[in-house]
Parts: C-alpha cells; sequence; structure tokens
C-alpha cells in the first residue's frame, strides 16, 4: 500500500499543533480523522467529538472511522491538557484531571488502535510528548509526569509490537507558537529564546513536519526513538 493512502487519526485536532498535524497529512494524501472535543477540525479531515478520558467514547470514535475510512494505521496521540500550579497547592484534581487525559487517555487510544495494526502487520504510534517531560519544570509536576511516562509506553510498545512491523516513538516540541504561549508576557518569551540555542521559539509545522517523517516508510526502523522538536532547549536530557 502506498503510504500516503493510509489512514491517520489524530488526537486533540482542534487546535494548535494537533490541527496542523491533520492539515499536514491531509495535504500530503493520508485520509485523516481527528478527535475533538470542541471546536472542530480542518476541512477535507473526518472530524470525531471525543473524550478520551472515556473508554466509551474511544470505541465508539474507532467504531465511526473505520466505517468511514477503514482501520487506523498510524495514530498521532497529541490530545492533552494543563493544570499548572506550585506542587504544595497541586489538588488530587488537579494532577488526575491531566494523567487521565495525557496519560491514561492516551494508552485507551493506543491499545485500541494496536488490534488492527496487529492483524495488518503495519503500524506508526506517535506520541506527542514535551521538552518538560525531562527537562522538568516548575509548576508542572502533573504535567511533565504523564509526558515523562509517554517514553516509557513508547518503548514498550516498542518492545512488545515491533515484530508485526508495528513502530511507537515520541515526539518531545519545545516552546512552539501557539495561542497557549501567544497569552504569555514578553518578559517569559524572551526568557525562553534566551535559553533556546535555535535562538526562537518553534512553530507548529516543525512539529507536524517530525510527525510525517515518523509515519513514513522510510522511519520504519526507527521505534522506541524520543525525536526532540525544541531548537536545542532540552539537549543532554
Amino acid at each position: 500500500m502506498a503510504e500516503q493512502s493510509r489512514v491517520v487519526l489524530v488526537t486533540g485536532g482542534s487546535k494548535g499543533i494537533g490541527r496542523t498535524i491533520a492539515e499536514s497529512f491531509r495535504d500530503a494524501g493520508y485520509s485523516v480523522a481527528a478527535t475533538y472535543r470542541s471546536g472542530g477540525v480542518p476541512d477535507g479531515v473526518l472530524g470525531v467529538v471525543c473524550d478520551i478520558t472515556d473508554q466509551g467514547q474511544v470505541d465508539q470514535a474507532f467504531e465511526t472511522i473505520e466505517a468511514e475510512l477503514g482501520p487506523v494505521e498510524i495514530v498521532v496521540a497529541n490530545a492533552g491538557v494543563t493544570k499548572d500550579t506550585l506542587l504544595m497547592r497541586m489538588s488530587d484534581e488537579d494532577w488526575n484531571t491531566v494523567i487521565d487525559t495525557n496519560l491514561t487517555g492516551t494508552f485507551r487510544v493506543v491499545r485500541r488502535a494496536s488490534r488492527a495494526m496487529m492483524r495488518a502487520r503495519f503500524g506508526r504510534v506517535i506520541l506527542i510528548s514535551s521538552v518538560v517531560g525531562l527537562l522538568g519544570s516548575a509548576g508542572q509536576i502533573n504535567y511533565a509526569s504523564s509526558k515523562s511516562a509517554l517514553v516509557g509506553m513508547a518503548r514498550s510498545l516498542a518492545r512488545e509490537l515491533g515484530s508485526r512491523n508495528v513502530t511507537a516513538n515520541v515526539i518531545a516540541p519545545g516552546f512552539i507558537e501557539t495561542d497557549m504561549t501567544a497569552v504569555l508576557d514578553e518578559a517569559t518569551i524572551s526568557d525562553y529564546t534566551k535559553r533556546i540555542p535555535a535562538g526562537r521559539l518553534g512553530s507548529v509545522d516543525d512539529v507536524a513536519q517530525a510527525a510525517l517523517f515518523l509515519a513514513g516508510d522510510h522511519a520504519g526502523y526507527i521505534s522506541g526513538a524520543v525525536l526532540p522538536v525544541d531548537g536545542g532547549l532540552g539537549m543532554g536530557h
């Protein structure tokens, strides 16, 4: 099968990095579906409303995608939330909300996708982590923990499913220009820019191109890898 005709699922495809990833796969000729909770998805992408913290909604989303496009062959697990606050102020709810979406929700999606991948003896699992997963970030213990855990998930998947021609990799974006960073004050952005060897913030396109690479046939022998897209911010971690 030509790689560009494969079926791709992007979770959290309504805005930011997820939306651009969905658009990039669409423009490259893939059949693309994207889950979202509100907003909507780009034209030419099959939008499926889904809260990945609910296994029933995840199963329903896959059934819809399978009926419309066929079995999912490439998963880009991008959906995530933040509940930032310092450790002493972090409530159980702050912790549970972030872990249940970013980590457990990703697990639910990947578990459901793995069925068809095993049968087809082909699959690409791409987990969107973060530079803070390995670098750490004050005020983000819940978020950093959830993103760090995705590395262990991908590497365990790579060992479990590798013989079936299924790869599992992690993209760790750094400071990327999105709606989330647009609200930060100039001093914070300037401070980060000084710490980034590339001397600039990244673009959502930088992350999308990395996902396209890992999904392609040329990346078939790359598995269990963490691909930083951070301008050098996390080097050594």
